[in-house]
């Protein structure tokens, strides 16, 4: 459990792990913090984001919608593997989820299935928005794939935390199919790699 980090540790944190990070508009006071406090964070969440092409990808997870307002996430990891940030405090990506899930990832033990949503996520979680269709054909090209891991690892070795703290958005919310096309499993696995 911890205090999130400031918008330019943050942006530390991902360039020093490695990522071409590209800073959108003023990002780091775009946040939906008059929803609600945004910490303590636990974790890093990952989602895909059904759309095609990074200029209309970026524009959405920063604008939102009519009847769910940006920014959907902090970060929108592009497939060319750059970090677009779109966003910094409270973000809507993560929404209502399992309580028993966010207590495994606070304890960093294995994760057990989500049959609930009771549990506000964006106040707990860091969150990346993966441009792809999210249909399991969208191919995952490995730059993305890449960047999912550096950004993911750059939190989490400034939290200290394990790569136990990073889940899917289909881990954490019952209904949800993100991100499909790659094992969090594979993933946490990269990640666990990377931080040693």
């Amino acid at each position: 459990m911890s205090s999130p980090m400031s918008a330019s540790t943050f942006l530390d944190a991902l360039k020093d792990e490695g990522l071409t990070v590209v800073q959108v508009g003023a990002w780091r006071t775009h946040n939906r913090n008059h929803k609600g406090p945004w910490g303590p964070v636990n974790g890093v969440m990952i989602h895909h984001t059904v759309t095609r092409g990074t200029a209309a990808t970026v524009r959405t997870c920063r604008d939102g919608y009519p009847s769910l307002p940006g920014p959907l996430c902090h970060g929108v990891i592009a497939k060319d593997g750059r970090v677009h940030l779109v966003g910094y405090g409270r973000t809507n990506h993560a929404g209502l989820g399992d309580d028993d899930v966010l207590r495994a990832v606070v304890a960093e033990k294995r994760l057990p299935s989500d049959n609930e949503a009771n549990t506000d996520g964006n106040r707990h979680f860091y969150g990346f928005e993966c441009e792809n269709l999210g249909d399991g054909e969208d191919p995952w090209p490995p730059a993305q794939l890449e960047a999912i891991e550096k950004a993911a690892a750059a939190i989490c070795r400034h939290h200290h935390w394990t790569s136990r703290s990073v889940i899917g958005h289909r881990e954490w919310q019952p209904g949800k199919v993100d991100p499909r096309g790659f094992s969090m499993t594979a993933m946490r696995a990269r990640i666990h790699d990377r931080l040693k």
